[in-house]
């Protein structure tokens, strides 16, 4: 069963009750994210998120750490696109003294001078780690080509510019200004009862405004976009983008189950079609990324400059085939009965139940229920995935972006023409 409670200052309070699990699990969601900051504070929320866990009034970091050791659990944090959530999991019995624990880096985190500054330094290896790694590397370009100047298109651990010119007053007062009630979240999962939840949480959190923070902006234009980024690798990688859709469009589900076909799973036809039979690259898959107003949908590959063209010839000719030729209903069962089967597994753990909690709170603006989301896979036909390849495989939005030893590629010599 899933219950909802709005608190006075705005923060919700979402959780499902599952009696025969050991574990419980806890997110406090703050809707935000890296869209929400400013060119000059770019990557803010991501180091606001590392310095939750560096120390409050009562707890150092280290006892931060020993606390939870001590209890078996995990305690961890990620910075999004569009929120950040600080979580964490430990057997059942332990659920109070962590939420407890969880209440206090929240509320309480002091961000110490020289913690922020260790901290810094440990941002700034992550932000050349990123660009040593090529996969990282494409993707933060990727989006940044995609998506343009669009908040979107920034990268959410911020640049060494930004970063270094955080002081501390900044990012207290952007805490301060961002972690709003209205912006809260707190799901949970687990064998828990649901007022005494509410009962706990409205003794920590209650003391926190009430408000939002959050500015519309505008969703970004799709269009044509071509660049190459040379690096000394023995691959050649690339991104080729198009129009994708917002997490609550109602063919979402189209989505999906043409992803699964296309390029999701091993049995996709650009696997089959690029690895398996011809052999042309090791990685080949595509993705749907969703948004709260827009979207991608991304085919990304790992090749060779010299086989990027037959690469090209075999997506684009899966594309064109997509948008001619309706998706057989025994290829439709299998992707249906593959997704389903993937999301009864997810299920089986109280990490994603919580996650599923918070982001259908978000996105849909409620609980979206299994037997929801399967009538969603069910109403899909050859026809709508039909139409939908049509509606977003528009090549005046495509965007390709190259990564590796690439001399020979130009932009001209690219046909994307489908």
């Amino acid at each position: 069963m899933i219950n909802r409670t709005l608190l006075p200052n705005g923060i919700r309070v979402i959780s499902q009750r599952i009696p025969h699990a050991a574990s419980v699990t806890t997110g406090i969601w703050v809707v935000g994210g890296s869209r929400q900051e400013t060119s000059n504070l770019t990557g803010i929320s991501h180091f606001i998120e590392h310095l939750l866990f560096k120390g409050t009034e009562k707890r150092s970091s280290f006892e931060i750490a020993c606390e939870m050791d001590s209890m078996g659990g995990f305690l961890n944090a990620f910075t999004g696109r569009e929120f950040v959530c600080y979580y964490a999991k430990v057997l059942s019995d332990f659920f109070p003294k962590t939420l407890d624990l969880l209440a206090d880096i929240f509320l309480n985190s002091q961000f110490p001078e020289t913690e922020i500054e260790n901290e810094r330094k440990v941002i700034l290896q992550e932000i050349k780690m990123l660009e040593d790694n090529p996969d990282d590397q494409l993707h933060e370009l990727f989006h940044r080509l995609f998506w343009k100047s669009h908040p979107l298109g920034k990268p959410i651990i911020g640049s060494a510019e930004s970063v270094k010119g955080m002081s501390r007053e900044t990012l207290l007062d952007y805490k301060r200004d961002t972690y709003l009630g209205g912006d809260i979240i707190i799901s949970a999962a687990g064998d828990l009862d649901h007022h005494q939840l509410v009962e706990m949480i409205s003794g920590y959190f209650l003391s926190i405004p009430s408000g939002s923070s959050r500015i519309i902006t505008s969703p970004p234009l799709y269009t044509k976009s071509f660049s190459k980024e040379h690096r000394d690798l023995e691959q050649l990688l690339f991104s080729l983008g198009t129009r994708g859709l917002p997490q609550n469009h109602p063919g979402r589900y189209d989505l999906l189950v043409l992803n699964t076909i296309l390029g999701g799973s091993m049995s996709s036809r650009l696997f089959q079609e690029v690895r398996e039979k011809e052999g042309l690259a090791y990685s080949i898959y595509s993705y749907p990324e969703s948004h709260s107003d827009t979207g991608a949908f991304v085919i990304s590959a790992g090749t060779t400059a010299d086989r990027f063209s037959m690469v090209m010839d075999i997506v684009l000719r899966e594309l064109r085939r997509l948008k001619s030729e309706p998706l057989s209903d025994e290829l439709l069962a299998s992707a249906r009965a593959q997704l389903k089967g993937n999301i009864l597994l997810s299920l089986e753990s109280s990490d994603n139940i919580m996650s599923k909690l918070a982001k259908n709170e978000i996105y849909l603006g409620g609980y979206q229920s299994i037997e929801q989301v399967i009538a969603g896979f069910s109403a899909v036909t050859g026809e709508t995935v039909l139409d939908l390849c049509n509606e977003i495989f528009d090549e005046n939005s495509f965007t390709l972006q190259l990564l590796g030893n690439m001399s020979d590629i130009s932009f001209e010599s690219v046909d994307i023409t489908i």
